[in-house]
């Protein structure tokens, strides 16, 4: 059987609003888990299952689109949304002529997903393998305890498979793809759960983000133009930033500054001083 076209969306519109003030001034897709943009992290999966360029990838923007105008431009096709955010299933819907035909491949921009066995793209190929292009897959994880609007006992993450026939009926309006795909794929016993054996994390909220920070930066990690004179210890240090105090389980962002005789544990320092807790 061969396996139909397909391309990838990373949906990179949203606001962020869990994750203000950061995502004041920086799209949420652009925040940086581990010194990579989410975005690119994102970008960065698809391109290990060979989806590359304007004509393989797409990306939607529409809060502070300019900076990921600038930031995926030759990259990917994009899809500016001038009239404000349409929702998972409306930026797909306008992404329809470019699609043309093809399945696609959706990721959300703030999933963080690591497995430790395999690379970007490798790690999520089962959602690929002998796919008949009529089926609906949803990459997932067991539901936590208590959990409930999941999928037969699983939740959603990150990544979803959808065929043409689901995309060509979507409106350019603002809806989310668990009415207007998942729910009903499932309801007619075309959705398939996919599971993923590694950690996905949806960095939405400080504390979630900060954990997505950790996880990638393992004991620690500071970029090559950081200036780091007093202790960082299990924290990521963006470029330019300066360090003069001691960090704990801390993500300073680039260009951010810790001033001699500061003390940061758990927490993420953006430029301006800008202190935001990492703990639930």
């Amino acid at each position: 059987m061969t396996t139909p076209e397909i391309c990838g969306v990373v949906l990179a519109a949203g606001e962020g609003q869990r994750l203000r003030p950061l995502t004041a001034a920086v799209p949420k897709a652009l925040c940086p888990v581990g010194n990579r943009p989410l975005l690119d992290h994102a970008l960065r999966r698809l391109a290990g299952l060979g989806l590359i360029g304007p004509d393989r990838v797409g990306v939607n923007a529409a809060y502070l689109a300019d900076q990921v105008v600038a930031h995926a431009t030759g990259r990917a096709h994009l899809s500016v949304e001038l009239d404000g955010p349409l929702g998972t299933s409306g930026g797909v819907a306008r992404l329809k002529k470019w699609i043309d035909g093809r399945g696609v491949l959706v990721g959300n921009a703030d999933a963080y997903l690591a497995d430790p066995f395999r690379e970007p793209g490798k790690d999520i190929e089962a959602l690929l393998a002998g796919w008949s292009g009529d089926t609906v897959r949803m990459l997932t994880k067991p539901c936590r305890p208590g959990e409930t609007g999941g999928f037969s006992g699983s939740r959603f993450a990150g990544f979803s498979l959808i065929p043409w026939r689901f995309v060509a009926h979507l409106q350019d309006q603002n809806q989310d793809l668990v009415r207007t795909v998942w729910r009903p794929a499932e309801a007619e016993d075309a959705l398939e759960l996919i599971p993923y054996d590694g950690l996905y994390l949806d960095t939405g909220t400080p504390a979630l983000y900060l954990e997505a920070n950790l996880h990638a930066a393992a004991s620690g990690l500071t970029d090559p133009s950081a200036q780091v004179t007093g202790t960082a210890v299990d924290s990521v240090i963006g470029a330019g930033a300066v360090v003069a105090g001691d960090v704990t389980r801390c993500v300073i962002w680039p260009g951010a500054v810790v001033a001699p005789g500061e003390s940061l544990t758990d927490v993420i320092r953006a430029p301006g001083g800008l202190t935001v807790p990492g703990v639930a």
